[in-house]
């Protein structure tokens, strides 16, 4: 039987000290030399990204669109499958936001998890729990649900106050999410890095769902904002039950200095555990969202032996 999808993000956390996920979205137009234009390449340039940064990450999200738009689906399991050989503890995360019911949810749901080998899908919810049941089926998949997302568009509907309750949609996702719709324990919520209220607003209705945070870097949202947020909430609720992801833009930044500014993390944090009290030091088990930089000491796990 294969490990759920909450399992593995767990294990990816503890195995690679990250919770930063990348983003594979692929355009030939502006691959880096001979390979420019060249859609033939792009297994190449993905599985490059994927052999450069499979031990800093927690999860990989390649975006199913960028594939099919250049009749590359063949390249895009190719890819899945590359991952799930040479990182087999990262979770796959397939970015296809499907959003559909009966017979045609189940389609999709075949595809992400059968055709492709996708540990998690992202999801539309806004047609209802039929819209992502049939991916429930599948044991220890993850469904990933657009909550409240990064674009200003997303307001329109989404931050829209219901009738009767008072929340407002994405308010509504997410306590679904957090309670009748999670009858697999395996779904997640997607809420931008640029709304940090929101993100906020979200993690007290559920708490202990995992959230890929998305909107870092050319949407204009701020990973040491949204760190700092991490770090009240972390203070607020005492532990950490959920896992936070940033995807997008995570390989603009060499590897070399992802290393170096991880290192330099743990060092750090090292000498501030040596003057901790025990007590303090065993009550902050597990790290929040980092973003692009060393996450804050005080929430980090203690250093890998």
């Amino acid at each position: 039987m294969s490990i759920a999808f909450t399992t593995q993000l767990a294990r990816a956390e503890a195995q690679n000290d990250s919770v930063l996920c990348v983003g594979l979205d692929p355009d030939p137009a502006k691959f880096p030399g001979s390979w420019q234009g060249d859609a033939a390449r792009i297994f190449d340039f993905c599985a490059t990204i994927v052999d450069a940064t499979k031990d800093l990450v927690i999860a990989f999200k390649p975006q199913i669109a960028y594939f099919a738009a250049q009749r590359a689906e063949a390249q895009l399991e190719r890819l899945i499958a590359h991952i799930h050989q040479v990182a087999p503890e990262v979770p796959v995360i397939l970015d296809a936001k499907r959003g559909d019911i009966g017979s045609t949810a189940e389609q999709y749901a075949s595809e992400a998890f059968e055709r492709y080998q996708a540990d998690a899908v992202t999801l539309s919810p806004f047609m209802g729990y039929d819209s992502i049941e049939p991916y429930l089926r599948y044991e220890g998949k993850g469904a990933i649900l657009l909550c409240r997302t990064s674009n200003p568009g997303g307001a329109d509907l989404q931050a829209q106050t219901l009738a009767g309750s008072g929340d407002t949609l994405f308010e509504h996702i997410a306590r679904l999410a957090q309670g009748d719709w999670n009858r697999s324990g395996q779904l997640a919520l997607v809420v931008g890095a640029t709304y940090p209220d929101e993100i906020e607003r979200v993690r007290r209705l559920a708490p202990t769902l995992p959230l890929l945070i998305p909107g870092i870097g050319a949407q204009g949202g701020d990973a040491m904002a949204t760190r700092r947020l991490a770090r009240r909430q972390q203070r607020a609720h005492g532990r950490a039950h959920h896992r936070e992801l940033v995807a997008r833009g995570a390989v603009r930044e060499p590897r070399r200095q992802l290393r170096g500014r991880r290192t330099a993390g743990r060092a750090r944090h090292a000498r501030r555990a040596q003057r901790r009290p025990p007590r303090h030091r065993q009550r902050l088990k597990a790290p929040e969202l980092t973003g692009l930089h060393p996450p804050v000491p005080a929430l980090r796990r203690s250093p890998k032996s």
